[in-house]
């Protein structure tokens, strides 16, 4: 590597960890999602209740794999189960990504096009958001680089091992997110192509092997699933199946219009933000990527055309699965839904990255002519307003629902109010799960219940119970309050908008409780504390 790339490597990974590294502990989110991911963690490490199954799916009435819990169960482990740790790792893997980026564009299309790439990719206010909370997606931006970059390894230098680390980086990316699967039908095509342009002998045998090892991989990555369903009556296999047969997602918008919406969605967000939130700059970008791409397919040299055309019928591909079979890409919610395109994210910075440095090249020299000096420096005032663009839209200091530090503060509280007495955990409505108070309850070591703690469906013991008594996940009964147990109610304002009104009276029994304190811990999430009494 020459001295000039390192110092850019360098550089780009000091940006990309400034900007996501300090403040943890209020930077990203913390609701629900993030509270049950750490009591999972809490139970492998300190229950040895081993996950099965990963995070509740989004789309349908399954989950994701388990192996999202095991990447993050060392850092659990190493920090007893500190959340702003295990948020750490996953910043430390957006700022990897930026790395991988960087590496893969250049290794295509030269030193230009790993600085725009991973400059990009460095300061995107999406890039940052997902590296500053807990949640399943945040690690598909590392995952799917990796994929990429292993495959584009194993094609450029004809070593069969690399397609082993594009197995794993696909595996992650599936596993963190089901419509990641999206990726694999164009690595495999590809490694298709490279073992049958291998010479034969021993140079296709060991593409032979690799294919393989990749094989196990995958095997082994869903062993967990195959425990549960074997325990389980098969029930993740019969709810995805069922959520197919329905059709998936329902959508008022035409095929058309559907796609149209949806691709520019996917081309628009890595580089800023929502669509919806700029449309003319998403339009503007996703109109300039797509005539890139094109541009580049037929006018690069090789190997960088090859690369270009792999990359876009990639992108294209996900598009197709995504604009087709996901009707919530073609919506706006309160919720978001960006994560299911986010395996194509370092796709589009790369394409931007080659785009801009085929533009610089096609200039050179830039002292011949006006034209020339013209063009670079629209391309460098387009770059510079990128960057200036996404550093001006990036994520607050501090999450509006004040991150795991409101949480802790809020939990405090509740621990003040109740005093020894146990506490049951209701939420309002019933589906919004109370984990986001359930963790950091359950790590100051409060007697607590309704959590993922109570029930776990998601066990190897689980699984053994199950299997013996016909059950499935989901039958097991949460755990009797005790006699002076108090009920803490936390309201969603998102879904109910009379926080302490009518949901929170039907919650609770209507004697022998008292109200014993109500404050608002987060915008829109009102906690309510009741004591037995009268």
């Amino acid at each position: 590597m020459r001295r000039a790339d390192l110092i850019v490597l360098l550089g780009l990974v000091a940006i990309a960890a400034l900007l996501r590294l300090p403040g943890l502990n209020v930077r990203g989110t913390w609701d629900a999602d993030q509270g049950r991911d750490m009591l999972v963690l809490w139970h492998l490490i300190y229950d040895h209740q081993i996950p099965l199954l990963g995070p509740p799916t989004s789309i349908g009435d399954f989950h994701l794999g388990a192996l999202y819990y095991f990447l993050l169960a060392p850092f659990a482990w190493i920090s007893n189960d500190d959340p702003v740790v295990v948020v750490g790792a996953i910043a430390v893997g957006g700022v990897i990504a930026v790395a991988i980026t960087w590496w893969l564009a250049r290794s295509i299309g030269g030193s230009t096009a790993g600085l725009i790439a991973g400059l990009l990719m460095a300061v995107s206010s999406s890039a940052i958001n997902e590296s500053t909370f807990i949640w399943n997606p945040n690690l598909i931006a590392l995952s799917s680089s990796v994929a990429l970059a292993g495959a584009w390894q194993a094609h450029r230098t004809g070593r069969a091992r690399w397609w082993v680390v594009a197995a794993i980086g696909l595996v992650v990316t599936i596993q963190c997110h089901v419509l990641g699967i999206a990726l694999a039908p164009p690595l495999i095509a590809r490694y298709l192509l490279d073992l049958r342009r291998a010479p034969r002998g021993e140079a296709r045998a060991r593409f032979r092997r690799a294919g393989l090892a990749a094989i196990v991989v995958v095997v082994l990555s869903y062993l967990p699933l195959v425990v549960h369903e074997l325990g389980n009556n098969f029930s993740e296999t019969r709810a995805a199946i069922a959520f197919l047969a329905s059709g998936g997602q329902p959508v008022a918008l035409s095929l058309t219009a559907r796609l149209l919406f949806v691709g520019l969605r996917v081309l628009a967000w890595p580089l800023e933000g929502l669509l919806t939130d700029h449309l003319a700059v998403g339009v503007l970008l996703g109109v300039a990527l797509i005539a890139g791409f094109a541009w580049r397919m037929r006018v690069a040299d090789e190997p960088e055309r090859g690369e270009v055309r792999f990359l876009g019928a990639t992108l294209v591909f996900g598009w197709l699965v995504l604009g087709v079979g996901v009707g919530g890409l073609a919506t706006v919610t309160p919720l978001p839904v960006d994560h299911y395109h986010a395996f194509l994210d370092p796709i589009v910075f790369i394409g931007a990255g080659l785009t801009i440095a085929g533009l610089w090249r096609s200039t050179e020299p830039a002292g011949v002519s006006a034209t020339p000096r013209l063009i670079r420096a629209l391309a460098g005032v387009a770059i510079a307003a990128l960057v200036a663009f996404n550093l001006a839209i990036a994520p607050p200091a501090v999450s509006p629902d004040g991150g795991w530090l409101a949480a802790e503060s809020a939990s405090h509280r509740i621990l003040t109010s109740t005093g020894n007495h146990p506490i049951e955990l209701r939420g309002l409505p019933a589906f919004k799960a109370a984990d986001a108070y359930g963790f950091p309850l359950v790590w100051f070591h409060a007697q607590v219940t309704g959590t993922v703690d109570s029930p776990t469906p998601w066990t190897l013991a689980a699984a053994a119970s199950a299997s013996e008594t016909g059950a499935v996940a989901g039958d097991v009964p949460a755990a009797a309050l005790a006699s002076n147990g108090a009920i803490v109610t936390i309201c969603d304002s998102l879904f109910i908008p009379d926080c302490g009104g009518a949901a929170e009276a039907a919650a609770v029994p209507p004697t022998g409780f008292r109200l014993a304190d109500r404050f608002v811990a987060a915008p829109g999430r009102t906690i309510s504390i009741y004591l037995p009494g009268n």
